[in-house]
């Protein structure tokens, strides 16, 4: 396929059509005439040798390859829409524009709001949005960073891409606060016997595999797809469960568990901006990047303070 020869305006119509699966809304939401929608389909109906919509009573549905073409058209979308955005120079206090970054709900409590505080200080007109990272991002990595702006995860998930190295931090252990079977310190033990509460995410690599590489296989109870979930899960139960300690001492005073030291010389956390390639010289990813790295730094000096 030539794709010189490609009209990419075909791009945001075929969005339209498998979004709308109507011509005539399709065309309102573009500015098309419905005339000029029907061509366009026609054009991508002989482009992909299929009907693409196909009418079923009063409607329209997708076809099989419709179907499969709605998302690979979004992202596709969202490529191009990137690519034609990216700028040499870029003002902050005067630009207006979102930056969309994928993140647990851990790396938004304890990093994101630091970066949102800077964002509304400096630039006024930048928006952020914070989307929960999907469970396929370990298998479909560059597709998704390709989509946004950026992703917040720790070392030893993903590889192979560009990152900045935003803060440190390490895994400790969450009790209930009147857990008579646990000292000051769990026992591995412990880790076999007492039910756990666990995050849900696979892709929560090194830590869990660390587990099993101990020999620690953990008997979940309960398990949640929110980080900040765990200690209202842990209160007034016997369970356990693992988290990092940054998390831990903003969440503590919400429940009423308390933290404790593993048996173990836990792996260390080092959260990280991940980003395509496609963003590295554009100037408003240059700053995005540069405000994270100064974020993750005050972080860190607030520990040695």
């Amino acid at each position: 396929m030539n794709l010189a020869r490609l009209d990419l305006n075909l791009v945001v119509a075929l969005r339209a059509l498998l979004e709308e699966r109507n011509v005539t809304r399709a065309g309102q939401r573009v500015g098309l005439s419905q005339p000029a929608m029907s061509a366009a389909l026609a054009r991508l109906r002989r482009h992909f040798d299929d009907d693409l919509l196909a009418r079923v009573g009063g409607h329209y549905e997708l076809t099989a390859l419709g179907q499969v073409l709605l998302d690979r058209t979004s992202t596709a979308y969202d490529v191009l829409e990137r690519l034609f955005s990216s700028q040499a120079d870029f003002d902050p206090a005067r630009e207006n524009r979102e930056f969309r970054l994928m993140a647990s709900d851990y790396a938004v409590a304890v990093f994101g709001t630091g970066l949102a505080r800077v964002v509304h200080e400096e630039a006024p007109g930048i928006r952020l949005r914070f989307t929960q990272t999907p469970p396929t991002v370990v298998d479909d990595t560059a597709t998704l960073l390709s989509a946004t702006d950026g992703l917040l995860m720790p070392h030893g998930v993903i590889s192979d891409f560009p990152a900045t190295d935003l803060y440190d931090d390490r895994w400790v252990f969450l009790v209930a606060r009147d857990h008579a079977g646990v000292e000051d310190r769990l026992t591995r033990r412990d880790l076999a016997r007492l039910p756990w509460v666990t995050y849900q995410r696979t892709y929560d690599a090194p830590a869990v595999r660390q587990l099993g590489m101990l020999g620690i296989e953990p008997r979940v109870e309960v398990s949640v797809d929110s980080f900040q979930l765990l200690p209202l899960m842990i209160a007034g139960t016997r369970r356990i469960a693992l988290i990092q300690a940054r998390l831990a001492r903003m969440l503590a005073p919400i429940a009423a568990v308390r933290v404790v030291e593993p048996p173990y010389e836990a792996v260390p956390l080092r959260e990280a901006l991940w980003w395509h390639p496609v963003h590295t010289h554009d100037a408003a990813h240059i700053w995005l990047r540069e405000t994270a790295a100064r974020v993750g730094a005050r972080l860190l000096r607030t520990d040695e303070e």
